[in-house]
């Protein structure tokens, strides 16, 4: 099947072209027709498989061309750097036509989105919180949008936004075609789909918390204080023996550890950077473009970069510190192996995070291997910054790898387990910011 088989008009299928696809993905096969016709649809979809194109493409083509002062179209997605490449995928898509696309979120200055909203805008793409301040301020008129689309709807509900998706709701036209979105495809979002979607196509093209089939998961059982030592070592050697790693895409759970584990990275001889809430937009829109340039050979991230970052051909992921929330683990290691490509994704499994992984393999319904732990030298205590084993390890007093701590009761710290994180749904919990 082309793309030309699904109904699009010219203007789009030449875009398409200039991308370079010919092929829609499964979930653009089903999704495209079904909006054209005008049927809400619910979508669950690996990340990765082409989920924007999926509804961008259609919604540009009922948009016609632009009319009016109001967006007719509103995406509502969780995180800034989602709702910028959902922008851009926009206005590469909508090239040949002459409509007018904007993105809105917070961290940066609200005059330009202002007045960019007064100059007029066909399609609207936001994030929550500053949507809603622009709103109920008046500056963002939404009583003329005739397609919701609920992006991530999974994360949103992850990140607390459930009361401010039912705001925005009830600032919509009650007729109207719904969207939703998602890369998981839970209880959670069947629950909101009903009190959102009227006779939905439901849309699911890949097992419920699946990964990518192309990710290759190892694991490395390791004790908590060696973790960077090893981060190190697998920076210049590999997982497997590989050879020197020159662009991965490192989790940790708090800002703080993001920065912390940036600057230890930086000290041992690796080009890091560290992206994160805290940081400003400029700020991480200069981290992903010079880690996307090869400037950067560690991105080191918190949660907010596990949906959104679009790396063409990112070929390792690690997960420094497990995720809380078993599907957070689906969400980081589906930055890799996207659009057919292969990936592999590294995890450092301390013994406080054993149960965190026994989640994440029940929840993928499949485990993931360890390997043994390689030699690795690790500084003396006062050293300032961890240095990378050197070949001839063996002959300079190396330590022997670490004891296996016993993984059969091994049980996540207060602070560390799930009960910490945010739940689904959000409720009586204040979103965080975007």
């Amino acid at each position: 099947m082309n793309f030309s088989d699904l109904g699009l008009e010219p203007e789009l299928l030449r875009a398409v072209t200039d991308k370079g696809y010919d092929t829609p993905t499964p979930i653009q096969q089903q999704a495209i027709p079904a909006v054209l016709a005008g049927r809400d649809v619910l979508a669950g979809a690996q990340t990765g498989t082409g989920k924007t194109a999926g509804f961008v493409l259609p919604l540009l083509q009922k948009l016609g061309q632009r009319k009016g002062h109001a967006p007719r179209v509103l995406v509502l997605t969780p995180t800034r750097e989602l709702a910028a490449q959902i922008a851009q995928n926009a206005r590469d898509y909508g090239k040949y036509k002459q409509l007018r696309t904007i993105v809105i979120f917070g961290g940066v200055g609200e005059n330009p989105q202002i007045q960019a909203l007064r100059n007029g805008c066909d399609l609207l793409i936001a994030t929550p919180g500053r949507l809603l301040d622009l709103a109920n301020r008046g500056l963002a008129d939404l009583s003329q949008v005739s397609h919701f689309v609920l992006d991530e709807a999974d994360r949103m509900l992850d990140m607390g936004f459930i009361h401010d998706i039912k705001r925005v709701m009830k600032l919509l036209p009650p007729s109207r075609q719904n969207l939703l979105f998602s890369a998981t495809y839970n209880d959670d979002i069947r629950q909101l789909a009903t009190r959102l979607l009227v006779d939905p196509v439901s849309i699911d093209v890949a097992p419920r918390n699946s990964t990518a089939e192309r990710v290759e998961q190892v694991a490395f059982r390791v004790p908590k204080e060696q973790k960077r030592h090893l981060l190190v070592h697998l920076f210049g050697h590999g997982a497997t023996d590989e050879g020197q790693w020159y662009q991965a895409l490192v989790f940790t759970r708090t800002k703080h550890g993001a920065n912390k584990l940036a600057q230890q990275l930086e000290g041992a001889g690796i080009r890091a950077a560290a992206i994160h809430g805290n940081k400003s937009q400029s700020a991480r829109v200069k981290a992903l473009a010079d880690f996307k340039a090869g400037k950067v050979a560690a991105l080191v991230a918190t949660e907010v970069a596990s949906r959104g970052l679009d790396i063409k051909e990112l070929p390792m992921v690690v997960n420094y510190e497990l995720p809380n929330v078993p599907e957070d683990y689906v969400h980081r290691i589906g930055r890799t192996a996207r659009a057919g490509a292969t990936g592999r994704a590294v995890s450092l499994v301390a013994p406080d995070e054993a149960s965190l992984l026994r989640d994440i393999e029940k929840t993928m319904r499949q485990p993931v291997p360890f390997r043994e732990l390689p030699k690795f030298a690790a500084p003396l205590a006062n050293a300032a910054t961890p240095q990378p084993a050197p070949a001839h390890a063996d002959r300079n007093r190396a330590p022997s790898p670490p004891r296996r701590p016993s993984f059969s009761s091994g049980r996540p710290a207060r602070n560390g387990g799930r009960a910490s994180g945010p739940r689904r749904g959000g409720a009586g919990g204040r979103a965080r910011s975007t």
